[in-house]
């Protein structure tokens, strides 16, 4: 049983060892040719490469680089007023467009005036009333002090004359009141902007009853220039952004989707003075001018706050930085076409751009693509970032390229060569006796005579590959579509 079974190990390792090389051992003629398959294909296998690795390098360099803090914000407006009517009436005029730019104090629409001009008109004439029974009163109170100094009067009824005079003037200042108070109301019936900003869409037509009370109002204005933005930063970002701001205005960048399309330009106005305990995160408030009306209430945007510039740091592109079990590192190319494998420490780094710390120093070259198959010490075929971003140019004849009027020619070409050969093949043999009454063609469609494909007389009978007779060939053609020569 063991033999058994160590014969089946043996066959097995046989068979294996024969499917790896791809067959038994070559004849003389195809030693070689079967010896670079099988080296090609153990090459492929293993991943070995004795050429240069083509690599993509960009040199590192020296540079400013800001550091930032990226966050979404939305966009407030930094003043949104609802006017309303603060008077009942009927709405008479309407005195704005939807969508209009506004300023402050242009009207807006006019309520029936009627009954509070009534009302006014009443205040200034209880006014009047008034302050004609108070000037009767001073005279009166004249004539009783007279008369009590000299004692032809009373000193009572001058004291209490003195109190009228007193209590006529307190009620023509309650008049003036009231003539302020309606004056006021009148005021109302006539509806100004409040704010600078832009019209929304009215939400009351002209000629309906209005009354103060109504709470979607007449028209929603919108401060929109300049603009607020709320975002929220973590709270590990606090100290630098507080920092930023006690040093001076703090700009920030409101970015479009793409992330690098600079939508408009503001400052930081404010910090929240408390930190989300749940999220984590402190809240900022910017301001920008919007001129170009680009920021619009509700959007969301990418906001970059700008919180410090590194000054003449090292600078390498993100794709030369790769990762490790070890950490960060890098290829570096060295002046005979072989790459270095060193260690960097990466202080900042974005989509594009890799502060390094220290590991590289300029102006040595980095690898930015082409890590697939590279090692350390290998030799490799540096290309430029502009020479790898150009088109290769076609070679001419090149496989995989026709050029013009070659196909065609060539295939007529072959298949010409190809039936001479056959004919020569057939000629080299011995002649078959020919049958007189039999010709070597077929009459075709037009009636010219075609040769059959066998060349055989139209009455023999043939076999094609031990077919009975008179059965198709597995090519399906008929014999009369290529002439073969006539064995």
């Amino acid at each position: 049983m063991k033999r058994l079974l160590l014969i089946l190990l043996l066959a097995a390792a046989a068979w294996g060892w024969h499917s790896y090389n791809g067959g038994w051992l070559p004849s003389s003629g195809d030693s070689e040719a079967a010896q670079g398959q099988r080296g090609g294909r153990r090459g492929a296998r293993l991943g070995g490469n004795e050429g240069a690795i083509p690599v993509i390098a960009t040199p590192a360099r020296r540079d400013d680089v800001p550091v930032t803090a990226d966050a979404v914000g939305t966009i407030q407006a930094l003043n949104t007023v609802t006017a309303r009517t603060q008077v009942d009436g009927r709405l008479l005029e309407i005195a704005f467009k939807d969508g209009q730019d506004v300023k402050k104090g242009d009207v807006l629409a006019k309520i029936d005036p009627a009954t509070y001009q009534a009302q006014y008109d009443q205040a200034m004439a209880k006014k009047a009333q008034d302050e004609a029974q108070l000037a009767n009163a001073r005279a009166d109170l004249e004539r009783y002090a007279k008369l009590a100094q000299t004692d032809y009067g009373s000193r009572q009824q001058a004291d209490t004359q003195r109190a009228t005079v007193a209590q006529l003037e307190a009620q023509v200042r309650s008049d003036q009141g009231a003539i302020d108070n309606a004056k006021a109301i009148l005021d109302y019936t006539t509806i100004r902007a409040p704010i600078d900003g832009r019209l929304g869409i009215r939400q009351v037509d002209q000629g309906n009853i209005v009354r103060a009370s109504d709470t979607n109002g007449l028209v929603v204005i919108t401060q929109l220039k300049p603009i607020a933005m709320i975002f929220n930063l973590p709270q590990q970002q606090l100290r630098a952004v507080s920092a930023a701001v006690a040093r001076g205005p703090v700009e920030v960048d409101a970015l479009d989707s793409d992330g690098t399309t600079i939508i408009d330009r503001g400052v930081v106005e404010v910090i929240d003075n408390v930190v989300d305990q749940t999220t984590g995160t402190i809240k900022v408030k910017a301001r920008f001018p919007n001129d170009r009306l680009q920021l619009w209430p509700g959007q969301f945007v990418n906001v970059r706050v700008f919180v410090d510039m590194l000054k003449n740091v090292v600078v390498a592109p993100t794709a030369a930085v790769q990762r490790g079990p070890n950490g960060a590192y890098a290829f570096v190319v060295n002046d005979d076409e072989t790459v270095r494998l060193v260690n960097v420490t990466v202080g900042q780094q974005n989509e594009t751009t890799a502060v390094i710390a220290s590991g590289v120093e300029p102006p040595a070259k980095l690898v930015t693509t082409g890590f697939a198959r590279l090692t350390d010490k290998a030799k490799v075929r540096v290309t430029t970032p502009e020479d790898a971003a150009q088109p290769p140019a076609t070679a001419p004849g090149r496989r995989g390229v026709r050029e013009p009027g070659q196909g065609q020619g060539q295939r007529r070409q072959g298949d010409q060569a190809g039936g001479n050969a056959a004919g020569a093949g057939a000629g080299s043999a011995a002649p078959a006796p020919e049958a007189p009454s039999a010709p070597a063609t077929a009459p075709s469609a037009d009636g010219q005579p075609r040769p059959r494909r066998d060349g055989a007389a139209p009455g023999a009978t043939r076999r094609e590959g031990g077919r009975p007779n008179g059965e198709a060939s597995p090519g399906g053609g008929s014999g009369a579509q290529r002439p073969q020569a006539q064995p």
